[in-house]
């Protein structure tokens, strides 16, 4: 399969080559590594090498042995090592089993060929851990790819990759979306499965899928692995219909409202506050009824729940690791910033973590009334462009836990909420900058809805086509 013909096409357009038997799926999982293997030395989007065969798939699963990465934290593929970003881990620590989703994305024919880049402990938006240095942004390698997912989507966004799994626990599925150039859907609460070494990961933040270039892409993938696995504790309704038959289908005349201004406070860029304008005005061209509104948002009382959470979700990891591995934490092993959540997490009470639960579910509620007016909410993904490598610098020792979560959501202020809430929220590539980086803007829907998200993002992927675009920097070619 000539390399230009693989790049070109979605995980969709290779599972149907496949099944037309037009190629072969080892056919296709060798240009894959082709593909990687060129474009990585730019990007630094792997952890290790490739592996040597692709893991086990099922042939005749939808994608048919589709390439495929798994982001190296949460998920884990038996006896496959894990580092979640971290020098702590050292080599890796490999598991005996699939996790559910794994083991679900095997079932569903991808073809997982490596792992990909993650900040220590998926605690930053962009990707740039000391254990294995920066992933770059295929657009622009001076930039961050975005994270923690930033290993996965650049590789997607450099045509390497169809498709490759995610995570998002404030943002970081359509953080790295959103500057990278892909659809990125951080899906329901409860709807793919984080079994079984989490009940509710990231005390619920955290929701497991992937990054995709196309709409049906990720409507096929969350098909293919949707639904609670045995034992969890979030288990919702299942879709009425198949999400892949969302796409084309008429969403109806929607209630959209659109912000651009941040709940923190921190500034918007121009261009992006533009480019979201620009989408709400496309919108309404189409007939939906936009209005500007937003949902209320207590932005000190949110943050410090935020802080409370964050913080004793990696003061867990690491405390757990420490004792099981038996290396003491200090700088030699873990960034200056994850060893301030440790120190702050260590001086929190029960009752601080029972506050943080109550400001999250008052946050919950007064934007769910927020919903009872509005179908979708429309604001741009990220608050700027892709920021220098360097920029959030996980290992400065002068921020502190409180300052460096204020650092990350000045830069990220609309996405963190919404993992609060839930609900499932879509990072789309509508805009450009004047230099030419990509603009996401995020949609957000009731929660359980990620039908209507689908039927809008395919109706704005027809009316504002974004496949023509592609990076200059690093592109397979």
């Amino acid at each position: 399969m000539k390399l230009s013909d693989y790049a070109e096409r979605d995980a969709t357009g290779l599972a149907q080559m496949i099944a037309a038997r037009e190629v072969s799926a080892e056919e296709v999982q060798r240009a894959a590594r082709e593909a990687v293997e060129q474009v990585n030395p730019a990007l630094n989007a792997l952890v290790g090498d490739l592996f040597d065969a692709p893991l086990s798939c099922e042939a005749d699963g939808p994608f048919r042995g589709v390439p495929f990465a798994i982001k190296d934290l949460a998920i884990h593929a038996a006896g496959v090592p894990t580092r979640l970003g971290s020098r702590l881990t050292g080599p890796g620590i490999p598991f005996p089993h699939d996790t559910e989703l794994m083991a679900r994305f095997r079932r569903a024919g991808l073809a997982a060929i490596g792992r990909t880049a993650t900040p220590e402990f998926g605690f930053n938006a962009s990707t740039e851990p000391v254990a294995g240095g920066p992933t770059r942004n295929p657009w622009d390698v001076a930039r961050a790819a975005g994270g923690s997912s930033g290993g996965s989507a650049a590789l997607v966004a450099a045509r390497a990759l169809p498709v490759a799994h995610a995570n998002d626990g404030g943002g970081s599925i359509r953080i790295p979306a959103g500057w990278c150039g892909l659809v990125g859907l951080k899906p329901t609460r409860g709807r793919t499965p984080p079994g079984p070494d989490f009940d509710e990961m990231l005390s619920g933040l955290a929701v497991e899928f992937a990054v995709t270039r196309t709409v049906r892409d990720a409507a096929a993938l969350l098909d293919a692995v949707q639904g609670a696995g045995v034992g969890d504790k979030y288990e919702i309704g299942p879709p009425s219909r198949p999400y892949s038959k969302e796409i084309g289908a008429p969403p109806g005349r929607l209630r959209v409202a659109v912000t651009t201004r941040s709940w923190s406070g921190s500034p918007v860029d121009p261009e992006h506050v533009q480019a979201a304008v620009a989408v709400g005005r496309e919108l309404a061209s189409l007939g939906h009824v936009v209005e500007e509104a937003s949902p209320p948002l207590d932005w000190e009382a949110f943050l410090r729940s935020q802080l409370t959470i964050w913080t004793c979700f990696v003061a867990h990891g690491a405390l757990t690791l420490s004792e099981a591995l038996g290396v003491p934490l200090g700088p030699e092993v873990l960034e200056a910033t994850t060893l301030a959540s440790v120190e702050h997490a260590r001086r929190l009470t029960a009752i601080d973590v029972y506050n943080a639960n109550q400001l999250c579910n008052t946050a919950r509620r007064a934007v769910a009334a927020f919903f009872q007016h509005h179908d979708v909410l429309l604001t741009p993904t990220v608050a700027t462009p892709p920021p220098p490598i360097g920029y959030l610098d996980a290992n400065d020792a002068r921020l502190g836990a409180l300052g460096w979560l204020e650092k990350l959501f000045d830069v990220i202020p609309f996405t963190p909420l919404f993992n609060v809430t839930g609900q499932p929220a879509m990072s789309l590539p509508l805009g450009q900058t004047s230099c030419g980086l990509p603009i996401g803007v995020q949609l957000v829907g009731r929660y359980g809805d990620e039908a209507t998200l689908f039927q809008l993002a395919a109706q704005l992927e027809q009316a504002l086509p974004w496949q023509q675009r592609r990076p200059e920097a690093v592109v397979v070619r």
